[in-house]
């Protein structure tokens, strides 16, 4: 489903596509209110869901040998993780990567999210106990300003984890999207009804902070988004961390400039365990 957001009421809004001659070869359209910014998107045409879960993923062939400059002589894969992170930096949206030991210095990485569109202003690397973390500073060509659309938040992720079942063919048995992408895929499936966690709780004067964790799948940051501000609740910023299967998600919220009351709270949680517990989302139910 194709939607176009614009500023035309005071709550979410849903058009039939014959009503605008811009996406009259689409399904419909959406309009967000005003006061509800998501991650600073507003007035601009959000893609097709089904597009962004598969544009970004390509099937790949059984390439032990491709390596991304790392390493690859365990036996024990480790847990790959993927981390959109919109806070510790005002400046630029910070990705960090992690895959044990066994990532080298990305440049295929930072190539492709050029080709995106994005500048990669700052890489560092530094290594823990979880093994060897890459992290990268990016902005936007065009504008030099951090990324603040969930769609291309959305494909950043994907194109990360793109590379990682390219170069890294044995992270598909780790990753919820080696399931349809990859050389292996998982081993365990997770339950979304015990994997599915939610919790609300005060940030500040202004906003709440929302916690998520669950199943993850291709273009569920966008959905979030979209479920959210279904409500009229606006994202204003967060960090969405891919760790092997499951999606971990936190967001900064607010509705009007005010933190979530309980009662708000509660139809939110109640609304996202809905949606993340449905077996499969129909893109025509937005």
């Amino acid at each position: 489903m194709v939607t176009m957001a614009s500023a035309s009421g005071s709550a979410l809004c849903f058009t039939d596509a014959s009503s605008s001659p811009a996406i009259r070869r689409d399904v419909g359209a959406f309009c967000l209110p005003p006061s509800t910014i998501t991650f600073g998107y507003v007035d601009k045409p959000i893609i097709n869901l089904q597009r962004l879960r598969l544009s970004g993923l390509k099937p790949r062939a059984a390439n032990a040998t491709a390596v991304e400059s790392g390493k690859q002589d365990s036996d024990e894969v480790p847990t790959p993780v993927v981390i959109i992170d919109q806070d510790s930096d005002p400046d630029a949206t910070v990705v960090e990567v992690t895959f044990g030991d066994r990532l080298g210095a990305l440049l295929d990485t930072m190539n492709a999210l050029k080709n995106l569109g994005l500048n990669v202003v700052k890489a560092n690397v530094y290594l823990d106990s979880s093994g060897k973390h890459n992290k990268f500073a990016i902005t936007k060509a065009d504008s030099g300003r951090k990324v603040e659309d969930p769609e291309l938040l959305e494909a950043i992720r994907l194109t990360v984890i793109n590379n990682l079942l390219e170069f890294h063919p044995e992270s598909s048995s780790q990753l919820a999207m080696g399931a349809a992408f990859g050389v292996l895929p998982p081993t365990e499936q997770v339950d979304v009804d015990i994997a599915t966690h939610i919790k609300i709780e005060d940030d500040g004067q202004d906003r709440s902070l929302l916690y998520i964790e669950t199943a993850d799948r291709p273009g569920l940051l966008v959905e979030l988004v979209k479920m959210i501000t279904d409500i009229s609740v606006a994202v204003e910023s967060g960090e969405f961390d891919t760790e092997g299967l499951l999606a971990k998600v936190k967001f900064h919220v607010s509705y009007r400039n005010k933190p979530l009351i309980k009662p708000l709270q509660q139809v939110l949680a109640n609304s996202l365990r809905y949606f993340l517990r449905r077996p499969s989302t129909d893109d025509s139910s937005f």
